[in-house]
């Protein structure tokens, strides 16, 4: 049994999140000296490329979306959650608070960025949930592909134009009943992952929770 009714409110876990979030806070600064010197269109770039550059972003889910995704995870109990986009670990933190306080289940997540990903191992180790997570470095359109196995819960924050692709990689293993959730609804990049999951005929019902820059929840039918 968890020492706290709740992993979120465990001294540990609660000050990184802290951390975090302060840092995060600073974003908007750090993405705009990033952005002195990137070329003005985003799509000359590969993923890995603005992985790279975008190593110094935290680019988080917010806090009330992520108590968000700690609720859903404990009222649907899954086995295995997945995500797309560690980057520091934020929203990981989040999904595993949830899975650790529902005694079963792992976290397998994913995130390009060779820096973002030791940060976060670091990160899960001191908080004492690194035994409930896994972080696949590299691309996750690779990473994910093999072995297949089922998908519990899905939680897409990485590359908006990414998302859609993942979910079809993922899509054999999520069966129905299985929620899918999505960060940033008001990004335009995500644009094609919301007209796929919108679509009932593409297997989806799928309702826009307004918190933030908006969560996308969709249940596999």
């Amino acid at each position: 049994m968890p020492t706290h009714p709740c992993t979120l409110e465990e001294p540990r876990v609660s000050a990184a999140l802290t951390r975090m979030f302060e840092a995060a806070a600073r974003d908007g600064e750090t993405g705009a000296r990033l952005g002195r010197d990137q070329p003005s269109d985003p799509g000359a770039r590969t993923a890995q490329e603005r992985a790279d550059t975008a190593q110094e972003i935290y680019m988080p889910v917010s806090a009330e979306g992520g108590r968000l995704l700690y609720n859903l995870i404990r009222a649907t109990r899954p086995t295995r959650v997945v995500e797309f986009g560690t980057s520091y670990g934020i929203s990981t933190l989040y999904l595993a608070a949830a899975v650790r306080d529902n005694g079963t289940g792992q976290v397998i997540t994913t995130e390009m960025s060779r820096t973002k990903a030791a940060a976060a191992r670091d990160t899960f180790a001191a908080t004492g949930l690194d035994d409930v997570i896994t972080v696949l470095e590299g691309d996750a359109l690779q990473t994910l592909a093999t072995p297949r196995q089922p998908v519990d819960f899905l939680f897409l924050d990485g590359w908006k134009d990414l998302c859609l692709p993942v979910l079809r990689l993922l899509e054999p293993s999520i069966a129905p009943g299985t929620l899918v959730v999505a960060d940033d609804v008001d990004l335009p990049d995500l644009g094609p992952y919301l007209d796929h999951v919108r679509e009932t005929a593409n297997g989806y019902h799928s309702v826009t929770f307004p918190v933030d820059d908006g969560l996308e929840i969709s249940c596999r039918l």
